[in-house]
């Protein structure tokens, strides 16, 4: 063989390999997309629109646990109810799952008139009206020792509370200065409450609390438990959330928003909620077609 031919059948050689390297590293590629693929195809992600009272729970515990078992992404907004309803109607925010702080809330997402943007709700658990205080402020002791509402309304006391016109917590407050005013026959007192108090984004009232921006700020018990908040009871006044849970009508993921809503009624998801001071029904509150309700999250909702 000439050195000619001894060259070219070692080029033949080396081309022959080259070709079988891209060849496997080509197959690898496609094997690896297409298994991203069946990943992505059984991966699903739930957009939930909820309550801002449960910001904290949602983000640093409903939202891991809910990944972690079902392989699903949880992308969450939360905002006052009435904020996210009015968001919902006016084509401004579109999910899968919305949780209110108040059944009436629904109401104008349910039935034709209202875009029929849902068509079933779920009341599943409530949780008190506490307040919450900033141990670091020099009004927690006697917060501690004397009626809170005389307290509150010491000069240089700084009060948050929420939007009663965005938020069903924001309602409860004024109901609960109303109730306080009339059960002490201080007519004034209601007046003097609503001028120390100022208000904020349901979202934001923790972290203005945790900063030392105000010295007490009106809460759920379960949202001030979940945020390792002291709470002071605002007897002899009672009142409490009342939260709703649906699954809205035409959601993007349907599928996984009922994997979501199965989650969180469920044993595993209980546990959280209770754990942080919620009260949950083992017996949710249907309201609406009850025959709208998915399939799937019949036997959750204990409807046949």
């Amino acid at each position: 063989m000439n050195n000619q031919s001894s060259v070219d059948l070692t080029k033949h050689k080396t081309n022959s390999g080259n070709a079988i390297r891209i060849g496997a590293r080509a197959l690898y590629a496609l094997a690896f997309l297409i298994a991203s693929v069946h990943a992505s195809a059984a991966s699903k992600t739930v957009k939930v629109l909820y309550a801002g009272s449960l910001t904290h729970v949602m983000q640093s515990q409903i939202r891991p646990a809910f990944e972690h078992a079902t392989g699903d992404k949880f992308v969450g907004y939360s905002a006052g109810s009435n904020k996210l309803a009015n968001e919902i109607t006016g084509h401004v925010r579109r999910g899968d799952v919305f949780i209110s702080a108040n059944p009436s809330v629904n109401n104008k997402l349910l039935g034709h008139d209202n875009g029929d943007w849902a068509r079933w709700y779920a009341t599943f658990m409530t949780s008190p009206l506490v307040i919450g205080t900033n141990p670091h402020s020099r009004f927690t002791q006697a917060l501690h020792s004397k009626p809170w509402y005389q307290v509150l309304i010491r000069p240089g006391l700084k009060i948050g509370r929420t939007d009663p016109k965005l938020d069903p917590k924001g309602k409860l407050i004024v109901k609960a200065f109303r109730r306080i005013a009339n059960k002490k026959q201080q007519p004034n007192l209601r007046h003097q409450l609503l001028a120390h108090s100022k208000v904020y984004p349901e979202q934001d009232l923790i972290g203005r609390l945790q900063s030392g921006q105000i010295d007490v700020g009106f809460f759920y018990k379960g949202e001030a438990v979940a945020a390792n908040i002291p709470t002071v009871s605002i007897k002899p006044v009672s009142l409490a959330a009342r939260y709703t849970i649906t699954v809205l009508h035409n959601a993007p993921d349907a599928r996984a928003a009922s994997d979501f809503v199965r989650f969180l009624l469920s044993a595993k998801g209980a546990a959280i909620l209770k754990r942080n001071g919620f009260n949950v029904r083992s017996h949710p509150t249907i309201k609406g077609n009850p025959k709208a309700i998915p399939q799937a999250l019949k036997p959750v909702l204990g409807q046949p």
